[in-house]
């Protein structure tokens, strides 16, 4: 498989966890941002984390940090931007710092799916559901990217419609794509999540 730079998205501010760090947040004791790097690195040849705060608490896990270029927390699109410009290979798989059940086999399918439909990006999606942050594109996609972005547009499916995409299913593994975003969800996930960090538990 081509090399593969991964991209970490832990840029936003957290709004609904009750503007909170929320790759810093803690589950079992452990920081979100440490559950998905458990199950990504292994799946690809390079790790940058997008982060807009806290730089120095996540420089210590020992990764390079790459804060978005655009200002004001524009959104994912922005942290995929930046880690096009600082990829040291030509394509780049993106997961957000909040599902820290993530498909172990993610980037491996992707790469599949995108190689086999001469694609831009591929997606993952569970049936009808994309899950547009779970992503791998091929970096030439920068200029095209830049564009989007330096006429307003943040929205990350409005700029994915706009290339050649395949969806990638992941049927089986619908709770690997499970996110945490609000307090609630989270006490839910300290409950059901085992400490080995493997698939959140189902009832």
């Amino acid at each position: 498989m081509e090399k593969i730079t991964g991209v970490i998205l832990a840029g936003g501010q957290g709004r609904r966890m009750g503007r909170v760090d929320k790759g810093l947040t803690l589950l079992q004791g452990k920081p979100f941002i440490e559950w998905v790097l458990a199950r990504f690195s292994p799946q690809v040849d390079e790790v940058l984390i997008n982060a807009n705060q806290n730089l120095e608490q996540y420089a210590r896990i020992g990764y390079r940090i790459i804060p978005d270029e655009i200002g004001g927390f524009a959104g994912p699109l922005a942290g995929l931007h930046r880690g096009l410009l600082e990829a040291h290979y030509g394509l780049v798989a993106t997961v957000p710092c909040d599902s820290p059940f993530l498909p172990a086999d993610l980037v491996e399918r992707l790469h599949k799916g995108l190689t086999a439909a001469k694609a831009q990006l591929a997606v993952a999606k569970t049936f009808t559901q994309p899950h547009p942050v779970f992503c791998l594109c091929r970096r030439d996609v920068l200029d095209h990217l830049s564009k989007f972005l330096n006429s307003g547009g943040r929205k990350i499916d409005a700029w994915y419609a706009t290339l050649k995409v395949v969806e990638v299913p992941f049927d089986d593994q619908v709770e690997a794509f499970s996110n945490i975003n609000t307090p609630e969800e989270l006490s839910e996930f300290e409950a059901d999540a085992p400490p080995s960090g493997g698939a959140k538990k189902t009832s």
